[in-house]
């Protein structure tokens, strides 16, 4: 990931070209609307879908701009149709989160979406020895994804989280700084 310190902009693309990623801004507001007010793609979000602009843009606002490392996932033509995350859990572990549009859906843009992520983090944050993700135990695609990347399955944590009012059991998956991306 090319990195400019002074706008804190990064930017990365796969292998094959077909994707990158760089910072979400404001402007990506109609395009954050396709998949934030799809019902589809937020049924293993802890957030419902959004039902107005006037909301998504307070989300980007409060939670997106200030986060330390969230990317929108992009089209050659810089067309925003997810996004992704790393989240700080502690001093070494930071959680990956991804989301997108249901139009790509099968097609390996959220596979390359996160090998892009494990590829770099590492380097670009090298006090973290742990990238994990909790995965709700019926989103198949989701772990489909980890897998795919070279994440490892942990484990089921029985009754884990409470999502939209409902107790879920979690699949844990991590990827190390010396584990092998496929």
């Amino acid at each position: 990931m090319d990195i400019d310190s002074c706008t804190r902009k990064a930017v990365s693309s796969s292998p094959s070209e077909k994707i990158h990623l760089r910072p979400m801004t404001l402007s990506d507001i109609d395009d954050f609307m396709v998949w934030a007010t799809d019902i589809n793609v937020t049924r293993f979000c802890t957030w419902e879908p959004y039902t107005s602009q006037e909301a998504g843009i307070a989300y980007i606002n409060s939670f997106v701009l200030p986060h330390p490392w969230l990317r929108a996932i992009c089209l050659d033509d810089d067309r925003a149709i997810g996004s992704i995350s790393v989240t700080p859990v502690d001093s070494i572990r930071g959680e990956i989160g991804y989301v997108i549009g249901s139009k790509y859906w099968g097609k390996g843009i959220a596979t390359e979406a996160v090998r892009l992520v494990a590829a770099e983090i590492f380097k670009e944050k090298p006090e973290m020895e742990r990238l994990e993700a909790l995965v709700d135990v019926d989103n198949i695609g989701s772990q489909k994804v980890l897998e795919k990347v070279g994440f490892v399955r942990e484990g089921v944590m029985r009754k884990f989280m409470c999502l939209k009012g409902n107790v879920r059991d979690m699949v844990m998956f991590s990827f190390l700084p010396s584990d092998s991306l496929l």
